[in-house]
């Protein structure tokens, strides 16, 4: 009974707070991998083709920066293509290695804010007029890759 409820308190914690226990002798068959930033993202109606229009340019250009850069190691566009009611059209998605603190967020804001030559006031501005009419944003998730050994 002991082991049933260990087995059950373990079961219960997070992925990365029992990959992290020194406790535990045996090896893990898995090792934590890179993370994932999923945004979900709804067209409105007749927006499509003009948001995808955008993210095939701007967010294009902006992660080649980021990944220039060596901030992300990559990123892609995955489509729903059955979307149920209330679920995203497309996805975008960014992987990157580790999650930056938060001096080295503000360094790269900061490049980054040079790179598109606005700051957040105005990319909050241009987003109002060029993006929100097309799209909701559904949710963003972050999500850590599990290597399995």
């Amino acid at each position: 009974m002991r082991k049933l409820m260990l087995a059950a308190a373990l079961a219960a914690l997070p992925l990365s707070f029992t990959c992290a226990a020194p406790a535990f002798a045996q090896a893990s068959s898995y090792t934590p991998g890179s993370f994932w930033d999923v945004t979900g993202i709804k067209f409105k109606e007749g927006g499509a083709e003009k948001y995808l229009d955008w993210v095939a340019t701007e967010w294009k250009k902006q992660q080649e920066f980021a990944k220039s850069k060596g901030w992300i190691e990559d990123y892609q566009v995955l489509a729903n293509t059955y979307p149920r009611n209330g679920e995203p059209d497309i996805y975008l998605m960014t992987k990157y290695r580790s999650v930056p603190d938060a001096a080295e967020q503000a360094r790269r804001a900061a490049a980054f804010e040079a790179f598109v030559k606005m700051d957040p006031h105005q990319a909050d501005a241009q987003m109002a007029e060029t993006r929100t009419p097309l799209r909701t944003i559904m949710s963003t998730t972050q999500l850590q890759e599990v290597k399995l050994k």
